[in-house]
């Protein structure tokens, strides 16, 4: 509540006004999403949990979960060929040469030495911003990926994502043009997240319960199987409607 002085006479009282919500935009844009009709379906045509669609049909399906996660206790700070399977089922692969220095180098290396400071157990609702601000492990191991050869900002997030489920999202040019080309996706989508006590999360939590899906498939990747399946057709088509 807001108040403000209205005067009559030689008096001045104080009249109480509601409050008005405004949601930023991005959060806006996400609640309408997660909240559709069409998500749930989306959903479980997507991971196969719909039994009048092919259950291969999307091989992203399998992203997290195949050999048991790229989160998994024991593997959870060092890319593996695992990991490096699992990222081509979202048609993004990793060259040969990089690989073989993640799997038996210096990059494979560096990359474990910063993934032991960024958290795998906690989800990105969870976190304070400067888990993902500038300079944070988890940014700069997005900044190293990036510096390899035939690795770039996509395929980047798509292994960190395999990597830290619950904590780093998805990105491609599909969720970014839907979304308006948020400037800091991360931050823009943490903010998002929590506010109004992560009702966000909640309600990709809720939907994820709905569409049958287990808890090893995080809320950011409901929120972004939601986003890509939404505007995957219109894009591709050069339609983004999205925007």
């Amino acid at each position: 509540m807001r108040s403000i002085s209205s005067r009559t006479g030689e008096g001045a009282t104080l009249v109480a006004i509601p409050a008005v919500s405004v949601q930023p935009p991005l959060v806006q844009r996400l609640r309408d999403l997660v909240t559709s009709d069409q998500a749930v379906t989306d959903l479980r045509r997507y991971f196969g949990t719909d039994p009048h669609h092919d259950a291969m049909l999307f091989t992203g399906g399998r992203f997290e979960r195949l050999a048991g996660g790229g989160d998994r206790e024991e593997v959870a700070n060092e890319v593996t060929s695992d990991d490096l399977i699992a990222v081509q089922t979202l048609s993004v692969r990793v060259p040969a040469q990089v690989a073989l220095d993640i799997l038996e180098g210096h990059l494979g290396d560096r990359l474990s030495e910063l993934l032991r400071f960024v958290p795998f157990d906690l989800d990105m609702a969870e976190v304070e911003a400067a888990v993902l601000a500038e300079g944070a492990p988890a940014h700069t191991a997005w900044h190293v990926l990036c510096d390899q050869p035939g690795i770039g900002p996509v395929t980047a997030s798509k292994l960190l994502a395999r990597k830290r489920p619950r904590l780093l999202p998805v990105y491609d040019q599909v969720v970014r043009c839907v979304l308006g080309r948020p400037k800091s996706f991360w931050l823009d989508l943490h903010s998002a997240l929590r506010a109004d006590d992560q009702a966000l999360h909640h309600e990709l939590t809720a939907l994820r319960r709905a569409a049958g899906l287990p808890p090893a498939i995080s809320a950011l990747r409901v929120c972004d199987v939601v986003l890509w399946m939404h505007h995957r057709t219109n894009h591709r088509q050069g339609n983004c409607t999205g925007t």
